[in-house]
């Protein structure tokens, strides 16, 4: 077990970038279609406000011009980005491809803010998450750590062709898609039988949630399930059981 102290540091960096993340979650999470925010939609104030107090502010998840609700609730991202942080520190993460997986959670937690408010995962996010896995895995490869950087390659361009065939045949959304390097590649690192359960795993916990909703009637059989948080839970899930 990694020293509390690793832990700690872990946990406060986790904080440091879910406040990081709060104005652009607030930006992007409008219904598709939409123009980002840029102000409160109450009063029209700029979200956050400048300096470090507006930053403090606005992590109440309310502006500090009129007091209404504006952004992610109070301490979401922080405390999903810190938290989650601090796990994988417990679970050992290190070396460039510990990197690769606080960096795919560092955007995931803002994409799973985002998701499960508005279904959409924007590019903003998906793109930099895949293509600094895929660079950090090339870091990962360079120190000689074990793992396989084209296997992690050869991954992310199989996954992401299984979700575009499931844009087809399933309806499912083109962010998965552009998530879906990101997943590959940092499974592929590791062996192709991280793959294969790492992507099951996204479905299993989809599925699961999507049941539930169904059962407590919060969602149809028709309705949309956001599965962008449950791809990049099934990917971490599977590569920390795989090391």
């Amino acid at each position: 077990m990694p020293p509390m102290v690793t832990v700690v540091v872990a946990l406060l960096a986790g904080l440091a970038a879910g406040s990081a993340a709060r104005p652009l979650i607030f930006a992007r999470a409008v219904p598709r279609g939409e123009p980002n925010r840029t102000a409160c939609p109450s009063c029209a104030a700029g979200y956050p406000s400048p300096g470090l107090r507006g930053r403090l502010q606005a992590a109440t998840g309310r502006c500090s011009s009129c007091g209404s609700k504006a952004g992610p609730a109070a301490g979401l991202p922080e405390l999903l980005t810190g938290v989650s942080f601090a796990a994988l520190a417990a679970a050992g993460a290190s070396g460039w491809a510990g990197a690769a997986q606080y960096w795919l959670l560092a955007c995931g937690a803002a994409l799973t803010v985002i998701d499960l408010k508005v279904h959409r995962l924007p590019d903003v996010l998906t793109l930099p998450a895949s293509a600094g896995t895929l660079l950090l895995l090339g870091g990962a490869a360079l120190a000689g750590e074990p793992g396989s950087f084209w296997r992690a390659v050869a991954a992310a361009a199989v996954v992401t062709a299984v979700y575009l065939v499931l844009v087809i045949a399933a309806g499912m959304g083109m962010g998965d898609v552009k998530l879906a390097p990101a997943v590959g590649a940092l499974l592929g690192w590791t062996s192709w039988t991280a793959v294969l359960w790492g992507v099951f795993a996204g479905f299993a916990l989809g599925a699961v949630a999507g049941l539930a909703l169904i059962l407590t009637r919060r969602a149809s059989m028709k309705s949309s399930v956001a599965f962008g948080p449950y791809m990049i839970i099934g990917a971490l899930a599977a590569f920390t059981l795989s090391t």
